[in-house]
C-alpha cells in the first residue's frame, strides 16, 4: 500500500505543505491512511492508456485492499484510506516434553 504515500507524495502534496502516514491495526484488519492538503482533489481510479507509465495507483489499492475510500477533513485536508484483513499467524506448539529425541 505504498501506493497511497506515493500517491500523496505527488498529488497532494503543496510546497510547504506535508503529509501524514498513519497505520493501525485493529483486530485482524490492517488500516493505513494517508492525509495530505489536497481537499479539493478527491483521487479517482481511472483506466489508463495501455502504453501509460502511471495512472493505475488507485487500481493497485481497489485490487489489493479489502475496502478502501476517502474522508473528508477540516479544509484543505483529505484522508485517502485501505484497509487489509489477516488472519493471525497460528501459534507454534511447544516443544517442551514432547519427547521427541
Amino acid at each position: 500500500m505504498a501506493e497511497l504515500a506515493a500517491n500523496a507524495a505527488t498529488h497532494g502534496r503543496l510546497p510547504g505543505r506535508s503529509f501524514r502516514l498513519t497505520l493501525y491495526v485493529v483486530g485482524a484488519t490492517l488500516r493505513i491512511e494517508v492525509t495530505d492538503t489536497r481537499g479539493d482533489e478527491m483521487p479517482v481510479p481511472q483506466v489508463p492508456d495501455t502504453g501509460a507509465e502511471s495512472g493505475r495507483g488507485l487500481l493497485l489499492v481497489e485490487a489489493l485492499a479489502d475496502r478502501w475510500g476517502v474522508t473528508g477533513g477540516r479544509f484543505p485536508r483529505k484522508t485517502v484510506w485501505a484497509e487489509l484483513d489477516f488472519s493471525p499467524p497460528e501459534p507454534e506448539s511447544s516443544r517442551c516434553g514432547d519427547g521427541g529425541d
